[in-house]
């Protein structure tokens, strides 16, 4: 077997790995950036919402953790940071 067809044989898998490293491993690691530097840059005061829809303020920032207030009351709720889906 020469060269020519090894190439002919090999190329369709080669272009199917670019294709899918471009159209989904890539955005995806460039999401996962753009995440973990919203969740090192939070401090407190920041308006944010969690990945379950909560809106509030952020009053304290543990390595792990976020403290947000919520509603008229200010009530304080503990999540994970990884809870946090944006700043608002």
């Amino acid at each position: 077997m020469d060269f020519n067809a090894l190439l002919i044989n090999v190329a369709p898998f080669l272009i199917l790995v670019l294709f899918m490293y471009f159209a989904i491993i890539r955005p995806q690691q460039k999401k996962n950036k753009q995440q973990q530097a919203l969740l090192s840059s939070l401090k407190k005061g920041d308006k944010v919402v969690t990945i379950g829809g909560l809106h509030g303020t952020v009053k304290s920032v543990e390595p792990t953790t976020i403290t947000i207030l919520v509603g008229t009351k200010a009530t304080e709720l503990t999540f994970d940071k990884q809870a946090i889906r944006a700043r608002k």
